[in-house]
This record gives C-alpha cells, sequence and structure tokens, in this order.
C-alpha cells in the first residue's frame, strides 16, 4: 500500500555522491550540483562572497575565499571533520529547495548513497535529511539506478562514482549487502594517477587537481582513439601545449584491473545456473561509464567466460536520482522511515 494523499506529497528522489549530487522529484524538476560547499573564511570574504554558503561550480570559483568541503571521501562521511555533516546537511537542503517544494506539503524522499556510506553513516544521513523531509529511505546507489531501469531479475550494476565503484546484482528481490561490493578505485583514484603521471612528465609546469580533474572529464579514455589530447599548462608563467594522451589513457585504466576482478569474482559466486544471465545483463553507471571504450573494455574481458552483453546508462547524471524518484513513487507506505 503506497503512502496516502498522494497529491499532497512532493516525492523526491537524491542521488548523493562524492563528486556529484542530483535530485529528480515528482513534480517535474531534475537538478545537480557538484558536491563542493563553502563558507566564507572571514568578514573580507563574506563581504567579497556575499553569501553565508555556497555551493558546486560557484564554490569552487570562490575557493580562495571559502572553507571548502566536499564530505563524502572514498564514499562515506569524512570523519574528524566537523563540517562534515554539516556540508551533507547543506546539500540535502540546498537539493530540496532547488525541487521548488509548495509551503505545506510534505516531503517523501529517497535517498541514493555508494553502498559503504549506507553501512556507516546511515544515522548521519537520517539527521541530515531530517529537518527537510517527512519520510525518508536510504539506499544504494546502484540498486536505485537499476530500480529506475526496471533491472530487477538477472543484472548487475557497476556505478563508477568519483570516490567508489559500486557493485549490485539484482536477482529478484531487493538485494543484500551480500549482494552487493564497493571497491575505492574510481574517479578520484584516475584523478591521482593522471596528477602523478603529468607531474613526473612535465615537471617543470604548474597545475593543480581541479586542473587535472577537468583534463579527465574531457578526454578520458581506455583502448585506443586516433585523435591527439593536447592541452595548455604554464611553464614559467608562459601557456605552453603540451601532448597528454598516454597519462590520461594509463590513468583511466588504472581503475580496470580491480573493476575486473571485482566483477568476474562476484559474478563467479553467484548461483552457476543464474550465472550466464546475469553476464549478459551488466549496465555501468555513474560518471566512469563516460569514460570512452570502457564497455568494449568490460566486453572484451570477460569473453574468456563465455557470451556477455554491457550496457552503459542513457544519463548517468540522473540515472540514480531518477531510479530513487521511481522507488519513491512505489514504495508501500510500511517501508517508509517517519521523521
Amino acid at each position: 500500500m503506497k503512502p496516502k494523499d498522494n497529491e499532497q506529497i512532493l516525492f523526491v528522489g537524491i542521488d548523493l555522491g562524492t563528486s556529484r549530487s542530483s535530485i529528480s522529484a515528482s513534480n517535474g524538476t531534475r537538478e545537480w550540483v557538484q558536491s563542493f560547499v563553502g563558507w566564507p573564511k572571514d568578514f573580507i570574504a563574506q563581504q567579497v562572497v556575499g553569501k553565508p554558503v555556497m555551493f558546486g561550480a560557484e564554490a569552487l570559483q570562490h575557493r580562495l575565499s571559502l572553507d571548502l568541503f566536499r564530505p563524502l571521501q572514498h564514499g562515506v562521511i569524512k570523519e574528524g571533520i566537523e563540517r562534515s555533516e554539516e556540508a551533507v546537511k547543506e546539500i540535502i537542503k540546498h537539493l530540496i529547495s532547488l525541487a521548488g517544494p509548495e509551503t505545506g506539503r510534505k516531503i517523501f524522499a529517497v535517498v541514493g548513497v555508494p553502498a559503504d556510506t549506507l553501512k556507516v553513516n546511515k544515522l548521519a544521513i537520517r539527521k541530515a535529511v531530517a529537518d527537510f523531509a517527512h519520510s525518508m529511505m536510504v539506499v544504494s546507489e546502484p540498486f536505485a539506478v537499476a530500480y529506475g531501469m526496471g533491472l530487477l531479475n538477472n543484472a548487475m550494476v557497476i556505478d563508477i562514482g568519483a570516490g567508489t565503484t559500486d557493485f549490485c546484482i539484482m536477482h529478484g528481490t531487493i538485494p543484500s549487502e551480500e549482494d552487493q561490493k564497493t571497491i575505492l578505485t574510481a574517479g578520484d583514484y584516475i584523478d591521482d594517477q593522471l596528477f602523478s603521471y603529468l607531474n613526473e612528465k612535465f615537471s617543470n609546469s604548474k597545475f593543480n587537481k581541479n586542473m587535472v580533474r577537468e583534463f579527465k572529464e574531457q578526454f578520458s579514455f581506455v583502448r585506443e582513439i586516433p585523435e591527439e589530447i593536447r592541452v595548455e599548462l604554464p611553464v614559467d608563467g608562459k601557456p605552453v601545449m603540451h601532448d597528454i594522451k598516454n597519462e590520461v589513457r594509463r590513468a583511466c585504466e588504472s581503475i580496470m584491473p580491480a573493476l575486473m576482478e571485482t566483477t568476474t569474482e562476484m559474478i563467479a559466486r553467484f548461483d552457476p545456473e543464474f550465472q550466464v544471465k546475469i553476464k549478459n545483463n551488466i549496465v555501468l553507471a555513474g560518471g566512469g561509464s563516460l569514460i570512452r571504450g570502457i564497455k568494449e573494455y568490460v566486453q572484451d574481458a570477460l569473453k574468456e567466460y563465455g557470451p556477455c552483453n554491457v550496457k552503459c546508462v542513457e544519463d548517468p547524471l540522473f540515472a540514480g536520482s531518477d531510479g530513487a524518484l521511481k522507488l519513491a513513487q512505489d514504495m508501500p507506505e510500511k517501508y517508509w522511515e517517519q521523521l
């Protein structure tokens, strides 16, 4: 039985990610923000930025004036940093405000988080949502993606985010902890590798992690591509063009051994009568699914285990929040936690 008085309820699906967070609402709103929160460092900064708190790209743009937080690290809320939980709360508040709820309308929220956040930080997520919603449910991000795509049986979702890569096998029931696994080789790992490779090759050039992340997001690929990848990096203050193609490929391919090992391990321990069906229904999600050639890489790597079929979600930015919204709209009343 679904919640009563549906017309008085705004259902929202939230994908709370390490790098990006998005919201999809039953009033048709879809919004996203980079998962950065910044507070002015002092009264001068307050006058410069003109706001008590900033989010996403705007916060990054003013980062020199802000105490800047990206509250999730490797898929969990950073421990020992006082403002991390506050930053999560601000992101949730900001996303819900972007959904434009009408005054007095109840909000029922399904929040998708990395699998390790679900295990470690469920209470913190509950506290972050409690002030802004009337009922909630926390689910893993790959489960939300699978539900949104109708992949309820004999399927595997691999959600390649910034802090974690999350795996989930769907087999006709709500997935248990045994059906899900998280590894830490994901987008941030690629950034670290690329930064290291570029530092090694272009020791006289100046660049930072933010620039390297933008290179990855613009040029990421595995296997081969025909075109060159050239970027501008300053040397002694002068802009100089650099060829970074080999470094981008090495960095992107650095996550593939762990990804393939976990994929084959999870399939191998599943019921042998259903393994072929799982291998023929693998879906790549998250920002990592945008890496050029990754679908073919996974498909080729699994060939020795028999026929398989791999595809990527069409809209990795909203696949998680759209799935969480669909869950919210379909969820029987008994599954909701009242806040």
